[in-house]
């Protein structure tokens, strides 16, 4: 991370954007997500390499309670 995204991140100019629509954090209108932070963490067993890599943690899914 170089100064200026750290200096964004601590400034709350970051956004997560989100087109994952079944997870109840996702704002359809604007594929943004509602949460203020996320948490990314890798997929248990996966070593591609590639962004199928790591996955958002945050998630929940809209229509599970």
């Amino acid at each position: 991370m170089d100064n200026k995204d750290w200096k964004n991140s601590k400034t709350g100019r970051q956004s997560i954007s989100c087109d994952v629509r079944s997870c109840k954090y996702n704002m359809d209108t604007e594929c943004a997500c509602s949460l203020s932070e996320i948490h990314v963490a890798p997929k248990k067993g996966c070593c591609t390499q590639s962004e199928d890599e790591s996955l958002c943690s945050s998630y929940r899914c809209k229509n599970c309670d």
